[in-house]
């Protein structure tokens, strides 16, 4: 039992690792990974685009919107009107971006598409790109916007339209 209680004869002065200094090594390279995922990806952040110049010279008017039952039963709905290119260049392509809006004037659904002119000179009328039926400076063509979806809360008014793409030549 004395061997127990007497002093050990080697010991040994290591000091306690600190368990602070781990932390604060994970602490310091969290912070500088968050600052480098924040500087890319505010570098990556562009301005809003406004309408190219040239989306002032086109019009729109007479608008109507329809639906109509497809083959498989889902209904269909189509902003028909006419659009006119009061500039002097000839549009080859133009995208649209349509906003419906709700019973309150918020947006309930946006979207971007091409706009299709109607070419006629067939059994009906075939909505098709302005690439394949330009429209020329001074000239009105009628314009056909499909929709698969509308969002429910949609107030059944016109949507606003806005020309967010134009390509001329």
């Amino acid at each position: 039992m004395g061997a127990l209680l007497q002093p050990n004869a080697n010991p040994t002065n290591e000091p306690e690792q600190s368990s602070l200094r781990p932390i604060l090594i994970g602490v310091a390279l969290v912070a500088v990974i968050v600052g480098i995922i924040a500087l890319v990806l505010r570098s990556e952040q562009t301005k809003p685009v406004g309408p190219p110049s040239y989306a002032a010279n086109l019009k729109f008017s007479d608008l109507k919107v329809s639906a109509a039952e497809n083959f498989v039963g889902a209904s269909v709905n189509y902003l028909d009107g006419t659009i006119t290119n009061t500039g002097n260049q000839t549009v080859v392509h133009a995208v649209v971006q349509v906003t419906f809006k709700d019973e309150m004037g918020q947006m309930a659904q946006r979207e971007e598409m091409p706009i299709h002119v109607l070419r006629t000179g067939g059994p009906y009328d075939e909505a098709v790109d302005l690439t394949m039926s330009s429209l020329g400076p001074g000239q009105s063509k009628p314009f056909r916007l499909t929709f698969e979806n509308i969002s429910a809360q949609w107030n059944r008014a016109y949507p606003d339209m806005q020309v967010m793409q134009v390509i001329t030549k």
